[in-house]
């Protein structure tokens, strides 16, 4: 069995070049910056200095949630992806992500980077694909079609423990014509992550994945964007294009699922304090 490293810091014997620490901290500042409502620019933001950072190609970020742990045969322990996003996108690589989550649903098509990747929940980890898997995995199917197929050779995954139950997951991806991932590429976007906690528990706070009894609506999602503007109802259906009760309605659903009563305690989760 591959030993798998969960890099819980700089592992490398090189330390880290000075302009990468400059432009992280000055990432972490941008970041900070962003308001609440703001949270899908501000992932936008990140993936991108990742890309920038160490010459990626793409980023993908996943919000994934521990649910019913019972079924021992479950190759994952009741984890499961509630949302994927990634930084370019095409529809072919859209359909081939739909495919690999209903393949995680039904536990048929489990491949071992993410089963491996799995084994660490709850601990901070990144690992390039050669950190989770032997060699021979790189003439596996899976990896001919999930990567190769679409241009990529070589992806580092950071994953980064919220809470029992919650994790969102960093794809950074290199393209064929370019070297696979070195060890201080992936320690340095560990760094860049591994500072993040704030940032990582707002982001799954904004899809209904941290303390929400289920995942937000499209629509509420946009509903609780504005509420967190402080935009009045009325002003929030006028921007929606809907009407005031079915805007009402959505901000009920909202409240209900973060087992709020107010705009305020719904900003207080943001802020990470009591109600």
């Amino acid at each position: 069995m591959l030993a798998v490293e969960a890099t819980l810091g700089l592992s490398s014997t090189r330390p880290m070049r000075k302009e990468d620490l400059e432009q992280i901290h000055i990432l972490w500042d941008q970041l900070a910056d962003f308001e609440a409502a703001d949270m899908d620019v501000a992932l936008e933001h990140l993936m991108t200095a990742l890309c920038q950072l160490i010459d990626a190609q793409n980023v993908t970020w996943i919000g994934a949630v521990r649910l019913d742990n019972s079924c021992s045969d479950d190759p994952v322990h009741g984890w499961r992806v509630r949302h994927v996003r990634f930084l370019h996108t095409f529809p072919s690589r859209d359909e081939a992500v739909k495919e690999q989550i209903k393949g995680l649903e039904q536990s048929d098509m489990v491949d071992d980077t993410t089963v491996r990747n799995v084994a660490l929940a709850g601990t901070f980890r990144a690992n390039r694909l050669c950190d989770l898997v032997p060699h021979e995995w790189f003439s596996s199917d899976y990896y001919y079609r999930y990567y190769r197929n679409f241009g990529y050779s070589d992806a580092i995954w950071v994953a980064f423990p919220v809470n029992p139950d919650a994790e969102p997951y960093f794809g950074i991806y290199r393209d064929l014509d370019h070297e696979p991932f070195t060890v201080e590429e992936r320690d340095t976007v560990a760094y860049a992550l591994r500072g993040l906690k704030w940032f990582h528990r707002r982001t799954l706070l904004s899809h209904g994945l941290l303390v929400a009894t289920s995942p937000l609506s499209p629509a509420e999602r946009k509903a609780m964007h504005l509420l967190l503007t402080g935009m009045a109802e009325k002003e929030i259906a006028q921007q929606l294009g809907l009407a005031v009760s079915t805007t009402h309605q959505h901000i009920t659903s909202l409240f209900r699922k973060f087992n709020v009563s107010s705009r305020a305690a719904l900003m207080s989760l943001w802020l990470n304090r009591p109600a």
